[in-house]
């Protein structure tokens, strides 16, 4: 359905996808859009301001088609979903009519194949289901070569001539792997987006950073680190990681902190119900291996916690052990707000034993 461009009260647009029958009337359309606020279902009520506007060439589709490439935990790997009932919310159809939408696991390995793309066509005709192949495998190559987590195309069509196209698409990218991925994430618009996201990456002005054994554990401690006045960078459940190899785990999570916390930051690391002895050699290791200058804050309880503690105190790293969870929280508190004082004054501290 097109809708029709409408002026509201303030030069707002109201409603964003207009047909135009000539180049200048599509000149005229953008330049009301441009630099004015557009309110859609998408945009909420505080709308989007419009930066852009594609325009494209208006097409007559055939048929229309779902496709859709996605993670998939219970195949642990990318799968391939479609169905003939594209043009519409694939949510409704999955609820009304499940049997309509095919699923294709894809081994990450070997890749997709002609046949699992030409599977989950189902309504293509002979010839057309192998054009929207090999769209489909472009499509998955493009989702493997820059880390996504979703391609949908809704619809893809066949056109009176045979021809398949995509006619609408989302793409949504692995944030994990921004590192490797600038360019993409550098064509982000943070103006289309909630402003309070665009905090969350600046971690560094945070002081403290919270690993642990389960994320009950975590939330728990976030909480009563908020409670005496800090604020957390992040935490690490380090919960599977532990139970397979512990020191890898605590390795992992002071990466975590050094890393993402930043240098000189104060870091909160608590434990549950494994073996605090281990844990406890784990730290050392790491703070060791890393070379942490952060002082770390420890409270371990459970199996063999005076063989941990002991092992702490023979070491002469900056390691705080600590029995109980609201003085452990306070000295986190208490040490950000130390460093962070003598960050704005830009002055370099270095903290010793006894603190």
């Amino acid at each position: 359905m097109t809708e029709t461009l409408q002026l509201e009260k303030g030069r707002e647009i109201k409603y964003v996808l207009v047909s135009c029958l000539s180049p200048e009337e599509a000149r005229d359309i953008s330049s009301q859009m441009i630099g004015r606020k557009l309110y859609t279902k998408q945009t909420g009520e505080a709308g989007r301001i419009c930066n852009q506007v594609f325009i494209c060439e208006r097409r007559y589709p055939r048929r229309e088609y779902y496709f859709a490439i996605t993670m998939e935990r219970s195949f642990q790997g990318p799968v391939l979903i479609g169905s003939s009932q594209g043009g519409v919310n694939i949510e409704d159809v999955a609820a009304e009519n499940p049997d309509a939408i095919a699923k294709e696991p894809i081994d990450i390995v070997e890749g997709i194949k002609m046949e699992q793309a030409v599977r989950v066509q189902d309504g293509f005709p002979r010839g057309a289901d192998q054009r929207g192949g090999r769209n489909m495998i472009k499509l998955y190559n493009l989702f493997i070569k820059y880390d996504a987590s979703m391609v949908e195309i809704n619809p893809m069509v066949e056109d009176s001539s045979g021809m398949v196209m995509c006619m609408d698409a989302k793409i949504n990218f692995d944030s994990n792997a921004a590192y490797r991925q600038d360019k993409v994430f550098a064509l982000r618009d943070w103006s289309q987006e909630d402003p309070r996201d665009h905090v969350v990456p600046a971690v560094n002005d945070i002081l403290s950073s919270v690993a642990v054994n389960g994320a009950g554990l975590a939330m728990a401690t976030m909480d009563i680190i908020k409670l005496h006045g800090g604020t957390p960078a992040n935490f690490l459940d380090a919960f599977k990681l532990i139970t397979s190899d512990r020191k890898v785990s605590l390795r992992l999570g002071f990466n975590l902190f050094s890393v993402r916390a930043g240098p000189g930051d104060s870091g909160e690391h608590f434990r549950g119900i494994m073996r605090c002895d281990v844990i406890a050699q784990g730290i050392i290791m790491a703070v060791r291996d890393l070379d942490l200058k952060i002082p770390i804050v420890v409270r371990l309880q459970g199996t063999r916690v005076d063989d941990a503690k002991a092992l702490i105190a023979s070491s002469p790293l900056k390691i705080l052990a600590c029995d109980d969870l609201d003085e452990a929280a306070k000295m986190v508190v208490r040490l950000s707000e130390i460093v962070s004082l003598a960050k704005e004054a830009q002055v370099d501290i270095t903290f010793q034993l006894p603190i």
